[in-house]
């Protein structure tokens, strides 16, 4: 029996490979986002109702996850992480509902996944030298400079991590689901397991979202 999920529609131009199915995801995913953020702000009002509502009560809940952990930067840092929540969420959701069972996930794709790990720790090395200036480079050799190696090897360990963690979350959960399609009709669907696979599809775009704010954190940190 061979599984669509792990596998993708590769097209060649100029010598480059595109996994087409992964590009339309992306764009799915993108457009969804946008498509809700108008929504709930094209006629913003003093008392949220519907999808303004819904949309604040989110940002809202996060903030208060987040905020305390970036401290006084977080105005700075606070579009970064919502753009990373919301895409991961939406991208997440896409492959795990069950009535879109032709649509994949972008992050079931390694190539999603370690962009979006790529854009984390880049933006984490910028807003560090933009708040600290060269100072930011002083983490790489405390507490002693012996340790300038292995702190080298952490920062390059963090993508990697937040990348595959992230993969493989999501595409063992399309696989999972594609083989409870392929039951006999007579076999109920384990709707609990579907549900528990988009509960994880939520979990892992928190998780991303709070290793940033993390790294975010530690690169911002104050020397006293």
């Amino acid at each position: 029996m061979e599984l669509h999920a792990g596998h993708h529609q590769a097209v060649q131009w100029m010598g480059l490979t595109f996994n087409i199915d992964t590009l339309i995801a992306t764009w799915i995913t993108m457009a969804i986002v946008i498509i809700i953020m108008v929504l709930a702000t094209r006629s913003r009002s003093l008392v949220p109702s519907g999808i303004q509502n819904m949309v604040e009560a989110l940002l809202q809940a996060l903030e208060n996850q987040f905020s305390p952990t970036v401290g006084k930067h977080w105005p700075m840092v606070s579009s970064l992480l919502f753009t990373f929540f919301l895409f991961i969420f939406v991208g997440n959701e896409l492959g795990l509902m069950p009535v879109l069972k032709s649509v994949t996930s972008p992050t079931a794709d390694i190539n999603t996944t370690v962009a979006l790990a790529l854009c984390s720790s880049i933006s984490v090395w910028i807003i560090g030298i933009k708040v600290k200036g060269l100072s930011y480079f002083k983490h790489f050799v405390q507490p002693y400079k012996a340790m300038f190696i292995l702190n080298i090897f952490e920062e390059l360990a963090k993508p990697l991590t937040l990348s595959f963690r992230l993969f493989g979350n999501i595409i063992a959960g399309e696989i999972l689901l594609e083989l409870l399609y392929k039951l006999p009709w007579f076999v109920p669907l384990p709707w609990v397991w579907i549900l528990f696979s988009l509960f994880i599809g939520i979990i892992q775009a928190f998780i991303f979202t709070v290793l940033t704010t993390s790294y975010l954190s530690m690169a911002l940190t104050e020397e006293h």
